[in-house]
Order: C-alpha cells, then structure tokens, then sequence
C-alpha cells in the first residue's frame, strides 16, 4: 500500500515555517490504485513525498518536489528505510520517519526540526507527530501533546464506496481531508484523532515535550519583565512607583507580582481597593504619555452592588492620577443598561456623585459568547465557496466580525483622543477587565506611542497588556472556531485585537516596523504552539507550571536575526506621530491574511510582495548612488571654485 506526506507549496512553507505545529503537513493518507488523489495534488501546486516498497520489499521514499533527508543522512530520488523501521508499542506498529527540507537552501535551515512520523499500526492505522532531530521517536505522551496543539476535537467522516473521507479541522482555520481505503482503518483512525485530540492537563502540552532546534541567543522569558519597563518610566516621572503587593498573587490572582500605582498610595490601601473591584483587580498604571503627562489605567468593575456600596479608598487611587483642576474620564467597555443589570449581581459602575471629577463614557464592546459565536459565522461564510455575492455578502454582515471590529477600534480611538487632545487621564474597564478593557488600551497605545508600532516594542505591550495583565489565554484559545462543543470561556479577543493591528497596519504601511506574517504568527501561536507563552491564564499560573523553566518562550524564536528580517515590514520608516485610523465601514476589510489564506492561493500576493521588496531595495541602492555624487559634486566644488553652481 502507498502512503503519501502532503506539503504545503514552498511558497506557504517559507512564509509559515517558524511554527512546529500545525505547518506543512497537510495530509497524511493511504493512496488508492488510481492515484487520484496524487493527480488532485499535483493540480493543486503541492509537492507529494511517497513512501513506498522498492522491488526488494524494502521502504524507502521517492521525493519528486522536495529534497528529502532520512534520519539525518541526505537522499536523493531514493532512498532505504529499513533502518529507520521500528515496532511500536501498538500491535507490532511499524513507524518511519522523514526529514523534509525545501529546495531553497536558506528555507532549509529554518525547519530542520520539521520531521513527520507515520506511526502504521495495525489494519493501517495511522497517527501524526513530530520526531526529534536526531530521529528518535516521541512517546505516546508527546504524540498526545503535538496533535491536542494542533487540531481541535471536531472532525466528521463519510464513506463512498470503500473509500472513506475524514475530515479534520484545525486551530489555525485550516481544514484537511483525509481519503482511506476501507471503512475498518477509517473508523480507527477517527477513533485516534479523537483520543489524541483531548487533553486535560496543560502540563501533557506540546510546549512541555519541544526543544528548541536553533541558539537561544535571548531568554524570551526575561526580556519584558516590569523592572525594566518601569525603568523607562522612571525617566519621565517620579509620580509613580512599583508596589509589591501582590508578590504571592493573593491579592488578585490575575496581576502580576509587581504592577505600577501612583506613588502617593501605600499597600494598604491596594489591598482595601482590590474588595471593592472585581476579582481585586484594582486600579493599575497601563500606559503614560510622555508629551502631557496624562495616563491611561484599567481595572475590572467596582463592586458596588444594589445598595449603592462606596470605597474611599478607591476614590483615591483614582484621584491620585489627577492633575490640579483637570477631569478624567472613565470608558466603561459595556453599555449603561448592562452595567446596570450588573449592579444586581454585586457589580456595576462609578458614580457621578462619589467620582465627581470624573465623566463616565458607556461604550457597547460585546462579551466572550457573542464573539464566539461571530467567529463561527465569520469562518463558516469563508469556507463556503458557493456563495453567490449576495449570499456572500450577506453572510460576512450576519457575522458582525467587523462590526466588532470597528467599534473596538471607536473605543480605543476614543482613549486615544481623550488623552492625546483633551488633555485628560482616562480609566478602563469592563466586567472582569480581562478581555475588552486589554483591547481598548493596547490598541491606544498603538495610537499614541510610535514605540509600540516597533517589532519589540510590540512583544512588550502583548507582554504587559495581556500576558502580564491576565487576559485568560488557556480559556479563550482553546479550541478556535471549529470545536463541536462550545466551551462557555471561549471566544475570539485576542484575534480581535490582531485584526484590528492589521487594520491600523493596512491604512498606515509605512509607520509599522513588523509585517502582516508577525500578527498572523502570533494569532497561530495563541492557539497552537511549541512555546509556553500562551500557555495558562494569568502570571500565577504559569509560575506555578514552572513554564520558564520547562519551556521556550516564543520572543526567543522571534528576536533571532534571521526571524527578525523576516517579520520587518520593509517600508517602514520610523513615524514619531500620534496615528489616528479611519474607523468608517469602507475604511475597514476582512483580513484575508487569516480568514482566507487556505481558500485561495498566495502566489500572487507571494510575488507581488518579492517585486515590492525587489523595487525598495533598488531605491535604496539608487539613493546611495546620489549621496555618494552629491558629496563627490560638493568635494569638487570646494576644491574649484570655478565649479560652483550659481
């Protein structure tokens, strides 16, 4: 029986290959007689490896669009196997193991780690995972870990004739078929995917079993720790300071250990705020600008209840970021009437008459469920390709994905124009303060601070908006827009926040030190990924995973100078100016980067990107040109005065 390793065109596999998960291997199936499947690849662009008996009986594998490597040891069209046979722990399981590289030599050195194991079991049943670089074979436990990361528990089967179909969704939108012969290996291949598809515990995820394949030049997981940027804000002002008192998360779970307050507030009264804020998430410096001296901080809801509860002492943290005779506003991320339903259940908002120097701004920015649910509909509209326009149009408005979208982008705006123009320090929050509220402010800061728009710069508001902020990372992501069940906690926010980066992006190309392909590595590694970054909900989690220590941070893969130039934008020049998006329906697209990359071909975006970069480099090397006789006219001028022009 043949076996065939589908990749990716080289194209695609160069412009993703700095994920493990979730890359290049796109099926993984028997052949039938007649090659059809074989001849529809080819059509398609893809390049097919063949595993096969030679006519000794012995494996080897046939690689007519890539260059392939078995357990280390170059091949050419051909080449053995045998060495690499080995009887797994599943019924005298045979496994063998390919290394495949692209043609491209610099591609090649980037995804050596890229190693794909066909476990061939009994009856033909199959399981995916990655293999070590010196061709050892993952545990079962690794197995389980790799395709948890990668595919969500949601897959469906049909048979035609004595062909069966499995199609298996995934968390980064793409959706693979896989054609087997015989209903019998089908059903136990279903059954694999099923089981190998659920895991319970974080510390059974991939992150905990991936070792790196390349130096670790910087420790992503201390690059962006607090000291160092409140050191940065230490050379602006001395109003604030750095308070400990949640240096064993006790005094809310979801904070880091050290968070910046103004500098006239002690610990004590920290602690008496956090009772009076939603899961003690009181109020907390987010971002200072440099040219007023305005802030922006965020909070979760005050508990005052239906009775009207006060805290003095809240009052006062907030005040205390107040300039003599100046107003702040507060942007409550929900509208008045469901913040006044949460009154109800302990919650609700600041009033005018205790908070009298502050306005309240109530913006209507959805909650988990009903992003969710716009997601599924988002994708669902995408992937069919029978619309007619209307349909299609009509489908893409019932989503209300960029609904959302825009008034994301209104609100942070909103922050921006009250801090930049009216001169005033703003406060944020929501319900819990963990989702909208982290969108607002990261998105203002884009606005207003040119350093945030710097690939670094970048890492660190993810860093400090959201990993460090508690954004639930391990709720939100866990299963993308495919998942069977619908997990109460899941919902698209951080995707959110990146497709509004894309649009602020789009409208202003040149002011953006990373490309489209940094956002769109980030949206894959927040569901699917090798690093620990994402894993976990809060700081306090992952402290208590250990994950420094038991994994790679994924700022580790990106600051490496090769991955560095292929994330930097390359028109961009560095832009010192507040930058105010467009927020008008026509102004904003359906980022075809994510939601339509695996319906359609790349390739002439591909070479229209080529030709783009082909042209500025060009320029470049034209501009040096006249410098270089600019200076050379100016010599000459100086040495004859005859040659001066008039």
């Amino acid at each position: 029986m043949n076996f065939e390793i589908c990749h990716a065109n080289r194209q695609e596999a160069n412009f993703h290959r700095s994920v493990v998960s979730s890359r290049r291997v796109f099926v993984t199936a028997p052949v039938s007689p007649n090659n059809t499947l074989e001849e529809k690849l080819h059509r398609s662009g893809h390049g097919v490896c063949r595993v096969d008996k030679d006519a000794q009986g012995g494996w080897g594998c046939a690689t007519p669009a890539f260059h392939a490597h078995c357990g280390g040891d170059p091949v050419s069209d051909w080449s053995p196997l045998d060495p690499l046979l080995q009887t797994g722990q599943h019924g005298g399981a045979v496994a063998a193991s390919l290394k495949h590289r692209l043609h491209r030599e610099e591609q090649a050195q980037d995804i050596t780690d890229f190693i794909v194991e066909m476990c061939l079991v009994k009856q033909n049943y199959l399981v995916t995972s990655i293999c070590g670089p010196n061709g050892a074979f993952h545990s079962a436990g690794q197995q389980r870990a790799f395709v948890s990361s990668t595919i969500n528990f949601n897959f469906s089967f049909r048979f035609v004739g004595s062909v069966g179909s499995i199609i298996v969704k995934c968390k980064d939108l793409r959706v693979i078929q896989l054609d087997i012969p015989g209903m019998e290996e089908c059903l136990n291949i279903a059954s694999s995917i099923e089981a190998l598809s659920t895991l319970d515990l974080v510390s059974l995820m991939y992150p905990f079993f991936y070792r790196p394949m390349f130096e670790v030049i910087e420790d992503g997981w201390n690059s962006f720790l607090p000291e160092a940027a409140f050191k940065d804000l230490e050379s602006m002002t001395d109003e604030w300071r750095l308070s400990e008192v949640n240096k064993d998360f006790s005094v809310c779970p979801s904070y880091p250990p050290l968070v910046a307050v103004p500098k006239d507030v002690d610990d004590d009264t920290l602690r008496k705020v956090a009772t009076f804020r939603h899961s003690g998430r009181f109020p907390v410096l987010s971002y200072y600008h440099k040219k007023n001296g305005m802030v922006m901080m965020r909070a979760s809801q005050p508990l005052t209840g239906t009775n009207g509860r006060r805290c003095k002492e809240d009052e006062k943290l907030i005040n205390a970021t107040l300039r003599p005779g100046k107003r702040g506003y507060i942007i409550d991320t929900r509208t008045i009437n469901v913040a006044q339903q949460a009154k109800a259940r302990g919650g609700g908002f600041e009033s005018e008459a205790n908070y009298p120097q502050w306005r309240r701004i109530h913006k209507a920015l959805e909650r988990s469920n009903v992003l969710q649910e716009s997601l599924i509909k988002l994708v669902e509209a995408c992937n069919d390709q029978s619309h007619s326009m209307d349909r299609w149009l009509s489908k893409l408005e019932a989503s209300n994905w960029q609904t959302h979208v825009k008034e994301i982008l209104t609100t942070a705006c909103l922050a921006a124009q009250c801090i930049d123009r009216e001169g005033a320090s703003v406060l944020v929050h929501g319900t819990e303060g963990t989702d909208s509220t982290l969108q607002v402010t990261s998105l203002a800061q884009i606005i207003l601070d040119p350093a945030c728009r710097t690939i670094r710069g970048f890492q660190g508001l993810v860093e400090r908006e959201w990993l460090q902020a508690g954004h639930p990372f391990q709720q939100r992501c866990a299963q993308s827009a495919y998942s069977n069940s619908k997990p109460r906690q899941e919902a698209p926010v951080f995707l959110l926040f990146l497709d509004c980066v894309w649009q602020i992006l789009r409208q202003f190309p040149c002011s953006f030190e990373f490309s489209e392909s940094f956002l769109v590595l980030l949206f894959e590694h927040a569901y699917a990924s090798q690093f620990g970054t994402f894993l976990g909900n809060s700081t306090a989690e992952r402290a208590k995973l250990s994950l420094p220590e038991k994994t790679v941070s994924l700022w580790s893969w990106v600051n490496r100078p090769q991955e560095l130039e292929r994330l930097t934008n390359p028109l961009y020049e560095a832009n010192s100016l507040v930058i105010w998006p467009s927020v008008a329906p026509q102004s904003l697209l359906l980022w075809e980067g994510v939601f339509l990359r695996w319906n359609r071909s790349s390739k002439c975006l591909d070479e229209a990107y080529e030709e783009m970069v082909h042209i500025i480099e060009y320029n470049k090397e034209l501009q040096n040109k006249v410098n270089t006789l600019r200076r050379q006219l100016a010599q000459l001028e100086t040495e004859d005065p005859l040659l001066q022009t008039p």
